[in-house]
């Protein structure tokens, strides 16, 4: 077995634990990467504050990437020295829905349930006690084991913070928009949330030609980097009128996206669309959230509300096209990067997500 240092998450309440951890050796079509960034999300907060159950010790953490340093005798598409984005779904490649290119809704992935595809975990404590990977990754340690069908290759050109931003919330931001939403050049749209997903909805707008472009956020620094991503107008979450202000700018929104996850933002979705306009869930709710919205209107109007998981992504495709838009300089991803910290520094980087400080944060 490798040796490797992680932070672990023990329960809801209490701080990350530095431990060093037991790594399996690869088998079948595992893949060992050594992990050289990864980003911090809001999806690790949630499991931290409570909102997503999850039955520790855990450990965190999976938006990453990092070189492949060793594969099982199964794996075929990866060989040591590649460098790879680190997808937190592993689909399949088998289901129905994968089958039908909906690799974000794979039917048969354990990922959502902590685990590799055998159901165990390759994360192992001094007296053998299991450690599960979060998401089936666990990218806040220094080498992880995973499927091969987490590990995608990119050119060794982009930078790992990049490519550990690509794992998450680029490919769910930029995805929202070219996947789920099918935005084109001229549609109008407005993004609640300016956080790290919120951000790559802009890049993702501006990418298609997008226009006019509102952006709601409560931070004004946020606002301020919205607007140097393209936002052409900036509205502050707590304004009264917002509503009226975005109709005012955009006629009523060709799209709406929600990048936070909180019901009272989510329902204001069909207020902000034209008829026809359609309106897009991005964050992720906690589990027993509820919105509500008037059906009257949804249907008298034509408008849709939308679900997107990982931007409707499958990752082997989506990555790989994310990384040359980025080295052909339509996605400058490099602006999403914030302050760089060292792994033993995650739970301190939870903080400040939590506090909306800052750009993205990567674990290095």
């Amino acid at each position: 077995m490798t040796t490797v240092d992680a932070m672990v998450f023990t329960g809801v309440g209490q701080p990350l634990s530095a431990e060093r951890l037991e790594l399996d050796e690869p088998r079948d079509d595992l893949v060992r990467v050594r992990i050289r960034a990864s980003g911090v999300c809001h999806s690790d907060l949630h499991v931290v504050n409570g909102d997503w159950p999850a039955e520790g010790p855990v450990v965190l953490g999976h938006e990453g990437a990092g070189e492949v340093e060793a594969v099982g005798p199964a794996v075929r598409d990866v060989a040591p020295g590649d460098r790879v984005v680190l997808s937190w779904f592993a689909p399949c490649r088998r289901c129905r829905m994968c089958a039908s290119g909906r690799a974000w809704a794979c039917a048969e992935t354990k990922s959502i349930e902590n685990a590799l595809p055998d159901g165990g975990t390759p994360f192992h404590r001094d007296d053998g006690s299991r450690v599960s990977p979060y998401l089936g990754l666990g990218t806040f340690s220094k080498a992880v084991l995973v499927p091969e069908a987490a590990a995608v290759s990119v050119p060794a050109a982009v930078p790992f913070p990049i490519a550990a931003m690509i794992g998450c919330s680029v490919t769910t931001g930029v995805g929202a928009v070219l996947n789920t939403a099918g935005v084109r050049p001229g549609d109008s749209a407005v993004v609640i949330g300016c956080g790290g997903v919120g951000q790559a909805i802009l890049l993702g707008l501006g990418l298609v030609g997008a226009g006019p472009i509102v952006a709601v956020d409560l931070s004004e620094e946020r606002l301020a980097q919205a607007r140097e991503l393209g936002a052409t107008a900036t509205i502050r979450g707590d304004e009264p009128e917002l509503v009226a202000q975005v109709r005012e700018l955009t006629g009523g929104a060709d799209h709406a996206f929600e990048a936070i996850g909180l019901p009272r933002t989510i329902e204001l979705l069909p207020d902000l669309l034209r008829a026809g306009g359609t309106g897009v869930i991005v964050g992720m709710p906690a589990v027993d959230a509820r919105a509500s919205f008037s059906p009257f209107d949804l249907a008298d109007q034509g408008k849709r509300i939308l679900g997107c998981n990982y931007g409707s992504s499958v990752p082997t495709v989506d990555f790989p096209r994310v990384a040359r838009l980025y080295l052909a300089g339509r996605l400058p991803l490099d602006r999403l990067v914030g302050r760089m910290r060292p792994l033993h520094e995650a739970g301190e980087a939870l903080v400040d997500l939590e506090g909306a400080v800052g750009l993205r944060t990567i674990l290095e």
